[in-house]
């Protein structure tokens, strides 16, 4: 029989054989979610241990005579929270039992003389003071409530969570009037309703039988179908426990349970992740031959306080025992990539503290490392796994393959053994085409001045609308003091100046055309290196000339090249978030067009790391090919990681803290391997990467540290701490430790005689 990796009939699984069902749950989740599996990093907040219900199965539920306090203090919260940030956690898990201040006097009363009206409001308040201290993003199973109670939680949390356990009516849950089946249904559809991210389950082995674990996780895809708000399942085994009633219970056979996790697998739309508790099971990578893709929280700080017998494993461990078998675990946050893509499904309270934490796939941060921050990047991974997609593009690449987007993405993606093979597939292509020389050029930016009339939320130089209360004074150069500045920069060797400023609302068409006349003035050989697109663009708007003209009368001026500045990312939908009333990504595209037409190379950036996901660099990278093969007119890709700190766009919450050093290595790496006989020169920006992170990006594939620079001052006023110039002995130290060929260049990458 061949099996489907597709199968969604309860019937259809119903009627397959173990081995079938094994096979088809383990080929859809391949299909689904690759070789990757998560984990959330995370601290245990036990709220309360009081609870109304008395499951036969609990051991987590107290009596108020059997705890210090009916709940944790304010003070015992953000003590744990503050232990579980300093070692890395992202997610502030807050479980307590449902609805104490019903069934106990103690709980009422310590509610109401801190000013509370129920349990809800009090983990409204606590997972507030957490999110806002901390920046740990809450996760709440508060239990089965009501929509009312939901939509309080909804501002405070990233994600919320209540396991069905089970439909059926079972005498395990007789004494416990929050685990009737419709009330627990009717808050997994006014989550639905809500667009909470949502967190369920299933409990297996308390007495129901397998056609009522089909039915409950039918009833779970069917609210998820409605409302799109379902981002986990969990299949738990259940584990007897002394003292409680189902204590001489046998624990869910093995078999029961991996047939339900398949299962589940198959019944469950694909964009559920599925996951078992780690902890629970002597052999947890056993399960993810069943479906699994996800490992939930486990903590480094705090106990399983529902299952305190059982230990976490290590994630050193887990990290290797996965790769073992050929998959990489990755962190991520309680709140899954899908739900934070999605509209209306993150709070915009909690947006900010969820970016934060991202980084461009949804996923955790795998590094503090910051681009313009002055952090050691982190060590490359160590790991074997590799995916057959990742093996099969590079094993048919060869100089001048035309990448298509989705094998961009998939490349982009690469993480563990897949990461290190495309790092050392570019670094040979590197070897390759422009063998081992690191190449610079001796320059000097001129920033002329700061105002512009744009609007860009990326932006910390510009004093435009955006920025003004920003570092930094409103200023515009003199043509003299311009001239002055070349001068100065030709005494010191250098052979190149590179001018870029805002767009002030004085400036005529004719301003450009000066401003070149004043470093002719000031060095009549010097290399001019100038204007970004959207000034040309604004410089020929303002003459009432077609861009053709105008760029022909810059390059008569004395212009030799153009920047391939103001491209950030060319994706419109992107551009409307970053630089809404700038030039379209078309326009840019026009602009670079029109100047290899009339003689003036350029090269191209790529400003990544702020909103957008690798779908947009694909994007950028093949809108930029495609152009190069028109018009050849390309001598470098320089990729500019933003540097969030003193960003409108950050400040305000908006934006990610830039890539990280996973993200950068590899938007060096790809494009070295997707321009390769098109484009041969990969510039690393030192000021951006630091000293050690562009020795890293040297080994994989950037043969070109840029400028010497002398006047840095665009990545330093958005935060960037590595320096406004670099003289050569520095840069001579940072190539030093490669045993690499330093080499002085021209702007076009001649070898300086």
């Amino acid at each position: 029989m061949t099996i489907s990796a597709r199968v969604t009939s309860v019937d259809e699984v119903r009627g397959m054989s173990f081995e079938e069902l094994t096979a088809a749950a383990f080929a859809r989740a391949r299909a689904a979610h690759g070789w990757r599996v998560t984990y959330s990093p995370k601290v245990f907040i036990p709220l309360t241990h009081l609870c109304r219900d008395r499951c036969g199965y609990c051991t987590f539920a107290q009596a108020p005579a059997r705890v210090a306090a009916p709940y944790m203090s304010l003070d015992e919260v953000m003590d744990v929270a503050h232990q579980g940030r300093a070692v890395g956690a992202t997610e502030a898990l807050f479980t307590l039992g449902e609805r104490p201040e019903l069934r106990y006097d103690e709980a009422a009363r310590w509610l109401a003389a801190r000013g509370y009206r129920s349990t809800v409001d009090y983990v409204a308040n606590a997972a507030q003071m957490v999110l806002e201290s901390t920046g740990l993003l809450p996760h709440i199973n508060a239990g089965a409530l009501y929509d009312f109670e939901l939509r309080q939680l909804r501002p405070v949390s990233a994600s919320q969570g209540m396991m069905l356990e089970s439909l059926a009516e079972l005498p395990a849950h007789r004494l416990s009037p929050d685990k009737e089946p419709e009330r627990r249904v009717a808050t997994l559809d006014s989550a639905g309703e809500l667009r909470i991210p949502f967190t369920t389950g299933l409990l297996v082995g308390i007495g129901e039988t397998r056609q009522d674990r089909l039915d409950t996780l039918a009833a779970i895809a069917a609210s998820h179908e409605r409302f799109g708000h379902v981002q986990e399942v969990i299949i738990q085994n259940f584990l007897p426990k002394p003292h409680t009633a189902m204590a001489n219970a046998p624990a869910a056979a093995d078999e029961e349970f991996f047939w339900t996790i398949a299962a589940a697998r198959l019944i469950l739309p694909d964009d559920i992740h599925l996951q078992a508790p780690p902890n629970l099971s002597d052999n947890p990578t056993k399960l993810l031959a069943y479906g699994i893709d996800d490992f939930g929280g486990i903590s480094a700080v705090t106990k399983d306080h529902v299952n305190p017998e059982r230990a976490w494993p290590a994630i050193e461990t887990l990290a290797r025992e996965c790769d073992d078998q050929g998959f990489v675990l990755t962190a991520r946050l309680t709140i899954y990539p899908h739900h934070i893509a999605a509209e209306g499904f993150c709070d915009e309270v909690v947006r900010p503290h969820v970016l934060a934490q991202c980084d461009a796939s949804g996923l955790g941060r795998s590094d503090d490392w910051y681009s313009g921050a002055d952090s050691t990047p982190p060590p490359a991974p160590t790991g074997r796994a590799r995916s057959s997609a990742v093996s099969e593009i590079l094993r048919r690449f060869e100089p001048g393959y035309r990448f298509d987007h989705a094998e961009l993405v998939t490349l982009f993606e690469a993480r563990g053994g897949d990461f290190n093979d495309v790092v050392e597939l570019a670094d040979q292509v590197r070897r390759d085409l422009v063998g081992d020389r690191v190449s610079f050029v001796i320059n000097r930016n001129i920033n002329y001045t700061n105002v512009c009339t744009f609007k860009c939320r990326f932006c910390a130089f510009s004093k435009g609308p955006l920025s003004l209360n920003l570092r930094g004074d409103p200023y515009l150069l003199t043509l003299e003091e311009i001239s002055d500045r070349v001068r100065e920069a030709a005494e010191r060797g250098a052979t190149e100046v590179c001018l870029q400023g805002g767009i002030h609302p004085n400036f005529d068409g004719d301003y450009y055309i000066d401003v070149v006349a004043a470093v002719k003035a000031g060095s009549p050989s010097i290399h001019i290196h100038a204007f970004s697109a959207l000034e040309v663009f604004e410089g020929a708007r303002r003459s009432e000339q077609d861009l053709t003209t105008y760029l022909s009368r810059l390059k008569d001026a004395g212009l030799k090249t153009l920047p391939g500045t103001a491209a950030e990312i060319l994706d419109d939908d992107i551009r409307r978030i970053l630089c809404p009333d700038k030039l379209s990504s078309d326009q840019w595209l026009q602009v670079h067009r029109a100047a290899h037409s009339v003689g003036l190379n350029s090269n191209i950036t790529i400003m990544f790391g702020a909103v957008e996901s690798s779908h947009s660099w694909a994007t950028h990278l093949i809108r930029t090919r495609d152009l190069q093969d028109e018009t050849g007119g390309f001598t470098e890709f320089v990729p500019l990681p933003f540097v969030h700190m003193a960003t409108p766009l950050f400040l305000r919450g908006k934006s990610r803290k830039g890539p990280t050093f996973r993200e950068a290595v590899l938007m060096h790496a790809v494009p070295r391997l997707h321009y390769a006989n098109r484009i041969n020169n990969i510039q690393v920006s030192w000021v951006k990467m630091g000293v050690e992170g562009s020795r890293r990006i040297l080994q994989a594939g950037a043969n070109d540290l840029g400028g010497t620079l002398m006047d840095e001052n665009i990545s330093r006023a958005a935060g960037a701490v590595h320096g406004q110039a670099m003289d050569v002995a520095m840069l001579e130290g940072l190539v030093q430790p490669l045993g690499r060929p330093l080499q002085q260049r021209t702007t076009l990458y001649q070898a300086f005689a």
